[in-house]
């Protein structure tokens, strides 16, 4: 049986973007591949809108702008500017599901869609699938994340039972998690992640790192160097927009 081929989706605030954010598609990539039951063919970053309202969330034009710096050295992994340019904000359910039926018309040559399209509509949809005549097989969408959004199913009214039944039952979710932590006793105590666990694929880091994007914005705001944690390019567009109310590290000491 040929492997699944699966586009691997991130959704977030990216706030900033951090090197751990694009670690999590390196290490989710190299476990699916390992297991042979995946081909990754793509990755793709959708930011929020600006009407998810978190505090001290940059504009999304400043967001997008840092992830399209970050970004600029994968050959794998694009952006998604689609849910930004909506009117407000959207539920990742409908955000999958957007990516997942464009990808479907794509790959049935549908000249309709491709006809009616922007070009940023379509620019997190890898080159070799968008021009490729030959091989139209189907492609999956999965839904990257920590293990911290997989545990937020559980808090009451946060998700809607429906929105995670179509998350997980429909697209499928690859998790990347600590060790000493414990997601599979977290997807068996609850009832609606126990009837896809087929469809979760737990993966574990083994090189921790607890980079986050509240930690680096407070260090930016203290002037203390955030080099390594981000990308140059994104630090050096933080500080040039003044974003996070950035100090600049005191070197002359």
């Amino acid at each position: 049986m040929a492997p699944t081929r699966v586009i691997l989706m991130s959704c977030g605030s990216y706030n900033p973007p951090t090197n751990m954010h694009l670690r999590m598609f390196e290490i989710a990539r190299d476990h699916l591949h390992r297991m042979g039951t995946h081909v990754v063919v793509g990755g793709v970053i959708s930011p929020v809108h600006d009407a998810y309202a978190k505090k001290e969330l940059a504009s999304a034009t400043h967001r997008c702008a840092m992830l399209r710096l970050s970004l600029q050295n994968s050959d794998w992994i694009r952006l998604s500017t689609w849910e930004t340019r909506q009117n407000c904000w959207t539920k990742t359910r409908i955000c999958l599901q957007h990516h997942q039926n464009l990808l479907n018309s794509m790959l049935s040559n549908s000249n309709d869609i491709k006809h009616h399209l922007q070009i940023e509509d379509t620019d997190w949809i890898p080159e070799n699938v968008k021009n490729s005549s030959t091989d139209n097989s189907p492609i999956q969408i999965k839904l990257l994340c920590g293990a911290d959004l997989l545990e937020s199913f559980g808090i009451p009214g946060l998700w809607l039972e429906e929105d995670i039944d179509a998350i997980v039952g429909e697209h499928g979710l690859v998790v990347i998690t600590r060790e000493g932590s414990n997601p599979n006793k977290f997807i068996y105590d609850s009832d609606i992640l126990s009837k896809h666990m087929n469809n979760i694929c737990i993966v574990t880091e083994w090189i921790p790192n607890e980079v986050s994007s509240t930690r680096i914005r407070r260090a930016l705001k203290r002037g203390e160097s955030v080099r390594y944690l981000l990308q140059d390019s994104v630090i050096d567009y933080i500080y040039k927009h003044e974003i996070y109310d950035a100090r600049m590290p005191d070197t002359t000491m």
